[in-house]
């Protein structure tokens, strides 16, 4: 996944051998070669990814690495699974090279500003995805002059699978509130704080009853310690008594369904956020549990980050902020086999990199790609 770093001092020695042996004309050649490319050849951006290195982490990546490699630009990607000491790290040891751009995602909070601050000060240009770098860590303060901060739209995610959730139980004659088993994490994880917006306002409008919030105290390993926790209430619970679960990452939810399952228990529908390869899979084979799941491309995402750190690189104006589409995944929509390649043709709108209201595809783009 990561280009070596020693294969690329390896290609430049071997340009600079022939360059030795072979004359100016080849040089002339080359530099040629380079100002025909485009205005981005030759530019390196650096991903550092604070999650871990699953399915969804690899197709952003992809969205990254590809769109980056379109306009010739050379793209290095490192995945820090989840651990801030070394994000914090490598984010360091990325500033100290000779990157033109960073793309960070899921930094925390209250780091984050001043870890990029000094890439800002070098000149380099900044593209963050779910990750906030407000000076103090103060999420009402000042954001980081010059960064774009990308995100899903989380609101509209929250709304999308909540409203699902509701949608399906007034079809089966529920009244309101419903009972429901909550999982979360944080506060602090600044996505998951805007879902919980939603989330608790339909409980102040008296939609939503929480019967019990699970969480997980392990972060590192946050599916499997869902398990175990949920494994310990549910013996408490009574069927009937729990309407739904509201799932508000699928990491959590799927600790969730593995404790269900070993119980057998198919007596409480799922409404989740967040997708992947194996949540597909998860969803089609428990498809009386797992009902829905709102979520953005992941690879949509690593291609608009790429488009606007391409933006920033060729000194074109872009906001401060930029949301996402979210679309709802219904579990009836798919069958065995599916993937996320796949959802294209599923879902509409889906992963729609031409759309240019959504995915920055325009003009000053389009024209930045190698022919």
């Amino acid at each position: 996944m990561k280009k070596s770093l020693s294969v690329l001092l390896c290609a430049a020695l071997v340009v600079t051998m022939f360059a030795g042996c072979g004359g100016s004309k080849k040089a002339a050649d080359d530099a040629a070669t380079d100002s025909a490319a485009g205005p981005l050849a030759g530019k390196k951006v650096a991903v550092v990814r604070n999650l871990a290195n699953g399915d969804h982490t690899q197709q952003f990546l992809a969205g990254c690495v590809e769109e980056g490699e379109k306009m010739g630009m050379t793209v290095d990607t490192f995945v820090t699974d989840g651990d801030d000491a070394k994000c914090q790290e490598t984010v360091a040891q990325v500033i100290s090279k000779d990157y033109d751009a960073i793309i960070l995602s899921h930094g925390q909070l209250s780091y984050s500003y001043d870890m990029l601050l000094p890439a800002v000060e070098k000149g380099m240009k900044v593209v963050t995805f779910d990750t906030m770098p407000y000076e103090n860590g103060d999420a009402s303060g000042k954001l980081l002059e010059g960064v774009t901060s990308t995100a899903q739209d989380d609101y509209a995610l929250a709304e999308l699978s909540l409203g699902y959730m509701m949608e399906e139980f007034e079809a089966n004659g529920g009244t309101y509130p419903m009972k429901v088993l909550k999982t979360f994490m944080g506060p602090g994880i600044p996505p998951l704080d805007r879902r919980n917006e939603i989330y608790t306002d339909l409980e102040k409008q008296g939609k939503i009853e929480t019967v019990q919030v699970v969480a997980p105290s392990d972060y590192a390993n946050a599916r499997g310690d869902m398990t175990t926790k949920t494994e310990a209430i549910l013996p408490t619970i009574a069927e009937g008594s729990v309407d739904a679960i509201w799932g508000c990452y699928d990491e959590l939810a799927k600790g969730v369904l593995q404790a269900l399952n070993d119980a057998k228990r198919t007596d409480i529908p799922m409404y989740t956020i967040d997708v992947s390869n194996d949540d597909i899979q998860l969803m089609v084979s428990n498809a009386e549990v797992w009902r829905s799941t709102a979520a953005v491309d992941p690879k949509l995402i690593g291609i608009v980050d790429m488009r606007l750190v391409a933006l920033k690189l060729t000194d074109k104006e872009t906001p401060e902020y930029f949301n996402l589409s979210a679309n709802n995944i219904v579990t009836t929509q798919l069958k065995e086999g599916n993937t996320m390649q796949d959802l294209g043709t599923i879902i509409e709108g889906w992963g729609n990199a031409e759309d240019p209201e959504g995915a920055l595809y325009t003009e000053d783009i389009t024209s930045l790609y190698v022919q």
